[in-house]
């Protein structure tokens, strides 16, 4: 199929669902501009604190994007045929991932800008809450462990895409210091920035002393990456995460726009080597890896994600400035990100396969193909392919660092302080990415392919969970009919639970079982079980 004709439909559908959808749960909700907001009411410079709309949809896109839009669809893509997964992506994040981001933004706003585990407490009760936050514990330490290995791997992989990544976290933090302490204009201060990282893109490889000081190990990334994890998660969101996530999605914005230029123009590239449908797949069974239900955990955050319903209750609900922000920020991001997993999938189909260094490298390839169409050098084009990646998975790795320490610190009733709360976290999330794994022949895998299924099968879960707790909201608390919620919530309960048996089945009979992982596993699928349990006792209570 024509690139143009993919991008063209997908961004139709995309802003027919914004202008229709959008203005349909702005209705069920009553968003009301003359009702003031958590961030202005509850105001704390720390972690309550109003955003202009345009740094918050940077922060909050930035934050949600991760690597799941681009890794998810890439490998669903290689595994099925690049069109179900153009299918699930565009449906996903339409009537779905948008539908849930929004209703997570939105419900935990009205709540004091408390997180989805406190709106399960308000409406489903405090068994509920436990479980839900146990749940969402292990989902997030599961976010870590990945998008820290990909991450270093990134970094361990180009010294320049290193560099700058590490000079866009100083960047953000003098920007924070400028613009919150002394009154700088937005404008200057996100100028003057940007140019300085897009000289370093365009010379950094040229200083020899850059490229042999920033040339390290993946594990000395691993180690480095988690002290910065540790130190963002506990600053002043003001500080670091906002302006470093505000600073990072201006590239994600370019990755896009160049994205989209080579999907209308890249006619000329060969995109056979991708079948349409994959031959040889076993759609519905539950034998080795079936389109349904695993192609709908793989694809992830590129349709739907549970990690952008703690992001949006956990940090992003607490700097709304006006209530009607919730659409563009919640609902728009969630478009945002399916049409960056339509261009991933087009990068995908440029590569011709999923090259050595897996759907990162992929990605970055293929988008230096496509930033030759505009005259950029492909050795450029796919190192800035693979900066703009990397600016995806370091804003959901602190982003997610910092919900872990919220998680932890509301399930201890606060007794557990913010700095032991990020160890804990940091710590867990290390000790996954050092465990060994192997696939059926006993070959050895990387870690973020062993983990990866279990991410999105948890994450999807956290979204099933989400959607049931805001549908539960919407019933007993707004009185209105939560259709929109529910029939989603049960297509992705049914969807991870057989995912999960599927997972658990796979590992158990391994030459050499993964103990751990089938583990925790199992523990996701009791604690799912339980939540749901409750949630109908509460419906049926009412």
């Amino acid at each position: 199929m024509n690139f143009a004709f993919m991008f063209i439909v997908s961004a139709v559908v995309f802003v027919m669902g914004y202008r229709v959808y959008g203005s349909f749960m702005a209705k069920v909700y009553d968003l009301n501009d003359d009702n003031k907001t958590p961030a202005e009411c509850m105001f704390d410079g720390i972690d309550y604190c109003p955003a202009h709309p345009a740094v918050l949809l940077g922060h909050h896109f930035a934050s949600i994007a991760g690597a799941g839009p681009i890794t998810g669809p890439i490998v669903a893509a290689s595994m099925f045929g690049w069109l179900p997964t153009l299918i699930w992506c565009i449906i996903g994040s339409t009537f779905l991932g948008g539908p849930h981001d929004m209703g997570a933004l939105v419900s935990s706003m009205r709540h004091d800008g408390k997180s989805v585990g406190e709106v399960v407490e308000r409406w489903i009760g405090h068994k509920g809450k436990v479980l839900f936050l146990w749940f969402t514990i292990l989902a997030l330490i599961l976010v870590v462990a990945v998008f820290l290995v990909l991450s270093a791997n990134t970094f361990a992989a180009d010294p320049i895409v290193a560099f700058v990544g590490c000079l866009y976290i100083a960047m953000a933090v003098i920007s924070g210091m400028l613009i919150y302490k002394f009154h700088a204009p937005l404008w200057m201060v996100t100028v003057v920035m940007l140019a300085i990282v897009a000289v370093a893109c365009v010379k950094g490889s040229d200083s020899q002393t850059i490229v042999e000081m920033f040339k390290l190990p993946n594990t000395t990334w691993n180690y480095i990456l988690a002290l910065y994890i540790l130190a963002a998660s506990v600053l002043p969101v003001w500080l670091l995460l906002q302006p470093r996530d505000y600073l990072a999605s201006y590239f994600l914005y370019f990755a896009v726009i160049i994205g989209a230029v080579g999907m209308l123009l890249g006619s000329k590239f060969d995109s056979g080597a991708i079948p349409m449908m994959k031959s040889g797949v076993d759609y519905f069974g539950i034998k080795g890896q079936p389109m349904w239900p695993m192609m709908f955990v793989i694809v992830a955050c590129g349709a739907i994600s549970g990690f952008h319903s703690l992001v949006g209750s956990g940090t992003t609900s607490k700097q709304l400035r006006k209530e009607t922000d919730a659409v563009v920020v919640g609902y728009g991001s969630m478009l945002m990100e399916g049409l960056v997993a339509c261009i991933a999938i087009g990068t995908l189909m440029v590569a011709g396969s999923i090259v050595k260094g897996g759907p990162v490298v992929t990605f970055a390839e293929g988008f230096g193909k496509f930033a030759s169409l505009v005259g950029i050098d492909p050795v450029l084009g796919t190192r800035l392919g693979a900066i703009a990646i990397n600016s995806f998975l370091l804003t959901s790795l602190d982003t997610a660092t910092r919900l872990a320490r919220y998680q932890i610190q509301e399930l201890s009733g606060m007794k557990i302080n913010k700095y032991v709360a990020t160890i804990i976290a940091v710590v867990a999330a290390l000790a996954l990415v050092m465990v060994k794994t192997h696939d059926a022949a006993g070959n050895p895998i990387p870690a973020w392919k062993a983990i990866w299924p279990i991410f999105g099968a948890a994450n999807q879960m956290v979204a099933a969970l989400a959607l049931l707790s805001i549908g539960v909201w919407v019933v007993r608390g707004l009185k209105k009919n939560a259709n929109f919620l529910m029939a989603p919530f049960w297509f992705m309960l049914v969807t991870t639970m057989m995912a999960l048996f599927i997972l658990i089945k796979g590992w158990l009979g391994l030459a050499q079982p993964n103990y751990l992982l089938a583990g925790v596993a199992s523990i996701l699928f009791l604690l799912a079980v339980l939540l749901v349990v409750e949630a109908f006792k509460a419906l049926k209570s009412e």
